[in-house]
């Protein structure tokens, strides 16, 4: 079904679904009766010369000039064209496509004063997948994401470019093969386009279901080290969660109990007394830090669905009241608070699924299986160097996972004299959810191997079938070959739903 862009709220999923599978979005029935009271005050302002920041006024620290009225769509231009001064990468094409979404939903609510023509413009960039290049670096999250919404604005007025095949193309030629002329902007036009948190929004919301992903992977990861490290499967039953009752923590125990259930692995050594009387943290504490990280997601998740439905302009029209007031919605504290805490919860994710890869690697404490599961130990060396990867990325994430939000450095002549760095909280992230998808996936291949060496015992139901998704893409290592390809190719399942889908038996 498509997705309607009338200023209500949006859900997380509308997001992933446009951004990642292309999802129809449409206007809604009422836009321009919506839309209408907010413009026709902005009308009148410029017609009476009234004052109003952003309509008759400069910008930031320019605020106190007053722009006369034959000169306010001038101003909208030149607003666009000198804010636009991102540098770097630029940003995936999935984070351009829920971006447009979440710029055109702020602007339909009727609180900005632009045109519906506006939104319906940044609707039909996303039907033609029509996608301005957007440069990943130059926001600080101030009054939102300034460079990033000017590169994506500039493509209206029929200037910057457009990604078209991987590459930057100029935005004129290609609206004109298009059969689309640009955009001619009105007062208050151009700043809306900019102001507000959508870009660092954006980024949270796919990184909220990438992360979910991560969750269920890391608990499928587990599952399968107690079975190859012939663990316990007691510290998952559901009466010892309940005496300490964080909702994470209790589906994490319920889903690695279940994957572990009928296991003839377990079931070997279940009475046996001789057995170790305890598993270390990384495989018994495992729901109460798995569990963890899925509170801090829905608790971001949380955030980022109420600004899902806010209103982060600047000024803000009132309509009814006639008021035109400058405030700070657009400031992306909230955001910025909630992406550093996803860092620091995925960073974890992969600390903790790293410890148990080395535990299955280490002849000392695997409890039999072959070091660093080779066939031929000396001769090969297995999956030794997969661990050293897995460190790696586990330290860079470290490093990645502090606190962008604490980091504010004035801008516009102090003007704007505290900011969120919520952008580059999300850029970080970005980059930790990659990492942490690497190190999962390196336990998971392990781990595989591992409960392959319990032959001729089996695994249990639950824990087989993720090893059959792991073995669909990794085959079973009998000697040396490089095993970069193999984590990559995991990661690739973790990424796109393939393990979560395993665990719910599709």
């Amino acid at each position: 079904m498509a997705v309607i862009v009338d200023g209500s709220p949006l859900a997380i999923e509308d997001v992933i679904a446009v951004a990642h599978r292309r999802t129809t979005v449409e206007a809604g029935p009422d836009l321009d009766a919506r839309m209408a009271p907010a413009r026709a005050l902005v009308e009148r302002i410029i017609g009476n010369n009234e004052v109003a920041y952003g309509i008759t006024t400069g910008f930031g620290a320019l605020s106190y000039t007053r722009i006369p009225p034959e000169q306010a769509k001038e101003l909208q231009y030149d607003l666009v064209r000198s804010h636009a001064s991102g540098v770097g990468d630029l940003l995936k094409r999935p984070t351009v496509r829920a971006m447009l979404l979440l710029r055109a939903r702020t602007l339909a609510q009727g609180h900005s004063g632009v045109r519906p023509v506006i939104v319906e413009r940044l609707i039909e960039f996303l039907r033609r997948d029509l996608l301005p290049a957007v440069p990943d670096r130059g926001s600080v999250g101030a009054s939102g994401d300034l460079a990033p919404f000017a590169h994506l604005a500039l493509p209206l007025i029929g200037e910057g470019f457009f990604l078209v095949d991987g590459r930057r193309q100029p935005a004129g030629p290609v609206l004109a093969a298009e059969g689309l002329e640009p955009i001619q902007l009105q007062p208050k036009e151009g700043l809306s386009l900019l102001n507000g948190t959508e870009g660092m929004l954006a980024q949270g919301c796919l990184a909220i279901g990438r992360a979910r992903h991560l969750a269920d992977a890391v608990d499928a990861a587990c599952a399968l080290s107690v079975e190859a490290l012939k663990g316990s499967s007691r510290p998952f039953e559901a009466r010892i969660h309940r005496l300490r009752p964080h909702p994470g923590q209790i589906h994490s125990a319920a889903v690695i109990a279940g994957l572990l259930e009928d296991s003839p692995i377990g079931a070997s050594h279940r009475d046996d007394f001789s057995h170790r009387v305890q598993d270390a943290y990384s495989l018994r504490c495992a729901p109460q830090v798995h569990g963890s990280v899925r509170d801090t997601i829905d608790h971001a998740a949380a955030v980022f669905e109420r600004e899902l439905g806010s209103v982060v302009d600047n000024p803000i029209i009132f309509a009814d009241d006639g008021d035109v007031i400058s405030a700070g919605n657009f400031h992306g504290q909230p955001l910025a608070f909630a992406l550093d805490f996803l860092s620091i919860a995925i960073t974890e994710l992969g600390s903790i699924s790293e410890r148990r890869t080395d535990r299955i690697l280490d002849p000392e404490r695997s409890y039999g299986l072959s070091p660093f599961l080779a066939t031929r130990p000396g001769v090969d060396s297995g999956y030794m160097l997969a661990q050293y990867t897995a460190a790696a990325l586990v330290a860079e994430n470290r490093v990645l996972s502090h606190p962008a939000s604490v980091e504010s450095i004035p801008t516009s002549g102090s003007q704007e004299d505290h900011v969120s760095m919520g952008w580059g909280a999300a850029r970080k992230l970005n980059d930790i959810l990659r990492n942490t998808a690497n190190v999962i996936a390196v336990e998971l291949v392990c781990a595989a191997q591992g409960c392959e060496q319990r032959e001729p015992l089996e695994p249990a139901p639950g824990t087989k079938a993720i090893l059959e998704t792991i073995r669909s893409v990794v085959p079973r290592l009998v000697e040396d070959r490089p095993v970069g390809a193999d984590i990559e190719a995991a990661a690739a399942l973790i990424e796109a739903g393939s393990i979560t889908n395993a665990m719910n038996g599709r």
